[in-house]
């Protein structure tokens, strides 16, 4: 098979099949949302943490080196200042007078389901980049990389589906609007295949900027939004999600770690070694 056919088929099944998997969530009847959906934003929030701390931004530095690590950290910086911004700016569009503060209930979470798509897009961008890097270097590592991918992605994307539902998407416009993201995969693979010289260097960049939109969306509108839930209850319930959150992530990036680097031991050139699930 051509070797762009293969990044086009398996950046798809990195990427949407990924959705897809995750879309299960939609099917909770949405009599159960209000009961569900307050978990669902404690999972979330663990794993957007998870992924930005665990995976993104120790790639982003390990492509760079140490001495460029400042960099890297700036990136984030300017990315949540710039997101802040950004949200300002959504805020604003939808208020009708001098005085938002009446309507900050109505749309307090919009912004963040925006915002969420947005990091999320250019994290799938990059992995259909590494997914493409991965082939260029060795098929069956292509192979490996893009279940990886699949792999891991299906827990943050779950995350995804609460944070969009809890922002007043529908589902079918929630599962639209992921699976337009999950298409920056394809987009990134592609891309990749043509210009991958050109694009490397950008790389960690591109990740220190998906990194900075998690942190983002989990500090200023996650957070905060399971602070309303006061009661030792509600509390050991945000714990135990968030944890699991965590793990999820944790056990994942463990094991398609090790398992990528069982398969790709001298397949790959350094250049092309940091891949993030």
């Amino acid at each position: 098979m051509n070797l762009l056919l293969w990044i086009i088929l398996f950046t798809l099944i990195g990427g949407v099949l990924s959705v897809l998997a995750a879309s299960l969530f939609l099917m909770i009847p949405e009599h159960h949302h209000p009961r569900v959906l307050p978990h669902g934003i404690s999972f979330a929030l663990g794993a957007l943490l998870s992924v930005a701390f665990l995976d993104l931004l120790p790639d982003a530095v390990e492509t760079v080196g140490a001495e460029r690590a400042e960099t890297v950290f700036a990136v984030v910086l300017l990315g949540i200042l710039a997101l802040f911004l950004l949200e300002k700016l959504l805020l604003w569009r939808h208020c009708h007078a001098g005085d938002c503060e009446t309507h900050t209930d109505e749309h307090f979470h919009q912004p963040a389901g925006t915002l969420i798509v947005l990091g999320d897009g250019i994290h799938n961008f990059v992995d259909g980049v590494l997914i493409a890097a991965a082939f260029l270097t060795d098929v069956h590592l292509g192979i490996v990389t893009s279940l990886a991918v699949f792999a891991h992605e299906i827990p943050q994307e779950v995350g995804d589906f609460a944070i969009l539902l809890k922002s007043g998407y529908g589902r079918s416009k929630a599962l639209l609007y992921n699976l337009l993201s999950s298409l920056a995969t394809l987009m990134g693979g592609v891309l990749a295949y043509y210009s991958l010289e050109n694009l490397h260097g950008a790389l960690p960049y591109f990740l220190a900027l998906a990194a900075s939109s998690f942190v983002y969306v989990a500090v200023a509108d996650l957070i905060p939004s399971l602070h309303h839930r006061t009661n030792a209850s509600a509390a050991f319930q945000q714990i135990a999600m968030i944890s699991a959150g965590v793990l999820l992530i944790f056990s994942a990036h463990a094991y398609t770690e090790g398992f990528h680097k069982d398969h790709s031991a001298g397949a790959i050139s350094p250049e092309c070694s940091a891949v993030a699930p």
